[in-house]
C-alpha cells in the first residue's frame, strides 16, 4: 500500500507532466518547425524473440552512451517536445538513466517502451529519479505461448511493483491479429490494467512495411469491446484505428520526417520504425530544411498504415500545409515478419 506522501508525489508529478503536455500541443499548433516526438534505439538486442515483431535481434550491443547523448542533444536542437526510447529492449542499456536523465534536462518529454522484464522496485526508483515521463508495456496474452512470452501471467507482478513505485504514468498495451490465439485476452489485461489505475490501449498488427491488416470477426467483437473498457484512451484517433480495424484507408497528411522521426541504432533517420530507409540520413546532419521538406512530402504508405504514434503526432497538422513533394525512392531492406501498431517492439 503506497503511503499518502508518496500518493501526494505522484498526483503533483501527474499534474505537472500534464501541463507540459498542454505547452508540447500548444507548441505543436503555433509553430511546424520543430520535431513533435522522436523514437531513438540505444539498443537493438532484446531478451525476448516475439514472431510477430523486426524490430530486434540477439547479438548487437549498446550504442556507446557518448553517442546516444550526442543524438538527444542534437534533437533538443531541432526543437523536439517527446523522446520515445524503445528497442530492442532499453533496458537493457547500462546507461539508460543518463539518457533519460539528459533528455528531462532539455526540458523534453521522456518515455520508454519495454518489455518490463527487468522492472524491480530499485529500478523503477531510479527511472523515478532519472525524470521518465511515461513508461509503456505491451502484453499480448493471459499466458506465454509461442507467439509471444510478454504474458499477464508473467508481468502482474511487475505491474504491481509500478503501482506501488512509479510516479511516471503508465500505459498497458495488447493486441489483436498477427498470430494472436486468444483475441478476448485482450479485454482481460485492459481490464487488470484499469484496476491498477493504468490507461489500456489496444494495436492491430500489421504486417512488416507498416500496412494494413484488417480484423476477423471474433477480433472486431473484441476490439469493440475494448474501445468500451477503455474509451478515453480512444477518444483521440478513434476513426483511424476504427478505418484499420476495418481494413479501410485512411486520408491524412503523414509529417514523418518532419513532425515525427524514428532515429535508429545507428542515428539514421527514418520515417518510422516500418519504413527505415526514409529518408536514411544521419539524424547529426539534419537540419530543419530537411524537416520543411518531409513536412511538404506525401508519403506513398500512409493511406493504408496503422502506426499510430505517427498518425497521432501528424493530427496537429491535419489542417494545413497540403503536401506538394513526391517521396524519394529508396531501397530498403524486405521485411516481413509482423509488428504492433502502436510502432515499436517492446
Amino acid at each position: 500500500m503506497s503511503s499518502t506522501g508518496f500518493r501526494i508525489r505522484r498526483t503533483v508529478k501527474a499534474l505537472s507532466r500534464r501541463l507540459r503536455e498542454l505547452r508540447m500541443i500548444g507548441k505543436g499548433l503555433w509553430s511546424t518547425d520543430h520535431i513533435v516526438q522522436a523514437h531513438i534505439i540505444p539498443m537493438r538486442r532484446c531478451n525476448l524473440s516475439c514472431t510477430y515483431c523486426n524490430e530486434y535481434d540477439d547479438i548487437s550491443k549498446p550504442v556507446d552512451v557518448t553517442v546516444m547523448l550526442d543524438r538527444i542533444d542534437h534533437l533538443a536542437k531541432l526543437g523536439t517536445t517527446l523522446i520515445m526510447i524503445s528497442g530492442g529492449e532499453p533496458l537493457l542499456h547500462p546507461d539508460l538513466d543518463l539518457l533519460i536523465n539528459r533528455i528531462h534536462h532539455h526540458g523534453i518529454i521522456a518515455g520508454m517502451i519495454t518489455n518490463g522484464y527487468n522492472l524491480t522496485a530499485a529500478r523503477i526508483e531510479r527511472l523515478n529519479q532519472a525524470g521518465l515521463d511515461h513508461l509503456q508495456i505491451s502484453i499480448d496474452n493471459v499466458m506465454p505461448d509461442e507467439v509471444s512470452k510478454k504474458s499477464l501471467k508473467v508481468l502482474d507482478k511487475k505491474l504491481q511493483l509500478l503501482q506501488e513505485h512509479a510516479l511516471f504514468h503508465v500505459n498497458i498495451n495488447s493486441v489483436l491479429g498477427g498470430g494472436v490465439k486468444f483475441p478476448e485476452d485482450a479485454v482481460k489485461i485492459g481490464r487488470r490494467a484499469l484496476e491498477f489505475g493504468f490507461s489500456a490501449t489496444v494495436g492491430i498488427i500489421h504486417d512488416g512495411q507498416g500496412q494494413l491488416k484488417p480484423l476477423g470477426d471474433t477480433e472486431m467483437s473484441v476490439y469493440r469491446e475494448f474501445k468500451v473498457l477503455a474509451k478515453r484512451s480512444f477518444a483521440r484517433f478513434a476513426k483511424f484505428q476504427d478505418r484499420i480495424a476495418l481494413g479501410q484507408p485512411s486520408q491524412w497528411r503523414c509529417r514523418a520526417g518532419a513532425r515525427y522521426m524514428y532515429v535508429c541504432e545507428d542515428g539514421l533517420v527514418h520515417y518510422c520504425s516500418q519504413q527505415r530507409g526514409y529518408p536514411g540520413v544521419p539524424l547529426l546532419g539534419y537540419s530543419k530544411a530537411d524537416m520543411r521538406r518531409e513536412f511538404l512530402t506525401e508519403k506513398g504508405c500512409a493511406p493504408y498504415c496503422t502506426v499510430s504514434c505517427v498518425h497521432m503526432t501528424s493530427l496537429i497538422d491535419f489542417w494545413r500545409a497540403p503536401q506538394t513533394l513526391a517521396q524519394k525512392a529508396v531501397t530498403k531492406p524486405e521485411k516481413t515478419e509482423l509488428v504492433n501498431i502502436q510502432g515499436h517492439r517492446s
